[in-house]
């Protein structure tokens, strides 16, 4: 009995000097690695003689210490904005400008750059979503709704009227080319609009744009609305395509468009686009043809892209700067926005008396809530903050667990 015992406790303290030779195992490699990092921040010349001795005590410490400082700085470079001087910018412009005027098809790509002017952060700038949540900052968002095409939409819709642009594919929700009188059948929206929602269970599909963000109650992976169709009586789903998710509704996001388009497109302009997510749709680049078989592709963005390696020409400009030099250059006036002309009025499609109460969202009225502004003192320094809806809800990503060394 007292063999067994003796046995049992000689066990469990071979097992605790064991766990207990890892920990200090696994300290005294941290402490190494933290070492080593400092050394490796210093010029060679600083370094001593038993800071020499400790680097090549432990070479593969510092071969993945100085892989991962050199992955560091190449994404900060990644991420810095560079801006064109004045001249620089016009020549490109130009360059621009005559590769339009002599294209066949031109087709647009927009991101969420062209829409920062209207007071809609984009993902990955500075000032970014995705830079906001990956610096452990949270995202509050005001009502989008109330933001109106900039002079990046109103350009885009002149070149389509004079027959410059045959077709714009979006990534952005905000319905802002819709209000800005681009066509439907010129228009994909691959990732949704927060005005429109949909009855899938009808065929074909019902749509319904509102005058207000119907994406109050959605989040990621969860798309009903609240509201019920009049025909069938299912529940209506938002058009928003979150991550891991495959859009497959034919309206808004004419996925079919945006792939004849590109087929058939000699130019293809990406504004305000890190490209980051389209570069994954094939059918939007050509790659299947010879290099010189493909359209010329122009990009414009503050910020590095996975395109910039194909690209005819690189410009690195604010959108709304870029397009106001090429209207000059075109000699194309730039309309202005008209809120009590804004097409979404008569594309609208009124709430039952049951639904009134079903949001909570400011609708668009004709005229400027400007006025509502002035009225309010406080509206005017800052903005209510809103749960629920499309933009930045449900988009944090998961942080990944730091490598061991």
């Amino acid at each position: 009995m007292d063999a067994r015992t003796n046995s049992g406790c000689s066990a469990r303290a071979t097992k605790k000097a064991q766990e207990k030779a890892k920990v200090i195992q696994r300290e005294t490699q941290e402490q190494t690695a933290k070492a080593i990092s400092r050394i490796l921040h210093k010029c060679e010349t600083e370094r001593t003689q038993e800071e020499h001795s400790l680097l090549q005590e432990h070479p593969d410490t510092v071969q993945e210490l100085s892989r991962r400082q050199t992955r560091r700085h190449l994404l900060k470079r990644k991420q810095e904005e560079v801006f064109d001087d004045a001249e620089n910018l016009k020549t490109k412009v130009k360059d621009l400008a005559k590769a339009m005027q002599q294209a066949q098809h031109v087709v647009i790509y927009t991101g969420a750059g062209i829409s920062t002017a209207a007071s809609i952060p984009d993902y990955r700038g500075p000032n970014g979503v995705w830079t906001q949540l990956q610096k452990g900052r949270s995202v509050s968002t005001s009502d989008l709704s109330r933001a109106e095409p900039t002079l990046t939409h109103m350009s885009i819709w002149m070149l389509h009227k004079v027959k410059m642009v045959q077709h714009v594919v979006s990534q952005n929700c905000d319905g802002l080319h819709l209000r800005s009188g681009l066509p439907r059948n010129s228009l994909s929206e691959l990732h949704g609009n927060m005005f429109i929602e949909v009855c899938v269970s009808c065929s074909p599909a019902q749509e319904f744009i509102r005058l207000f963000d119907v994406t109050e109650r959605t989040a990621l992976h969860r798309h009903w609305t609240g509201r019920l169709c009049p025909h069938c009586r299912s529940e209506l789903r938002d058009t928003i395509v979150h991550f891991g998710e495959r859009g497959t509704l034919e309206q808004p996001l004419n996925w079919k468009g945006a792939s004849e388009a590109a087929q058939q497109a000699d130019v293809i302009l990406c504004l305000g686009s890190s490209l980051k997510v389209l570069k994954k749709y094939s059918c939007l680049w050509c790659m299947n043809r010879p290099a010189n078989k493909r359209p010329q592709l122009f990009i414009v963005n503050l910020q590095w892209t996975p395109k910039d390696n194909l690209a005819t020409l690189k410009i690195h400009g604010k959108c709304d700067a870029v397009m106001r030099l090429l209207m000059e250059e075109l000699g194309l006036e730039i309309p202005v926005y008209n809120r009590s002309q804004d097409p979404i009025f008569s594309f609208g499609t009124p709430l039952s008396a049951e639904e009134k109460d079903s949001h909570t969202r400011k609708e668009i009225a004709p005229f400027s809530a400007l006025e509502d502004i002035s009225q309010d003192p406080q509206a005017q320094t800052e903005a209510t903050p809103l749960q629920g809806g499309w933009f930045g809800k449900g988009y944090s990503k998961a942080r990944r667990k730091k490598k061991t060394i």
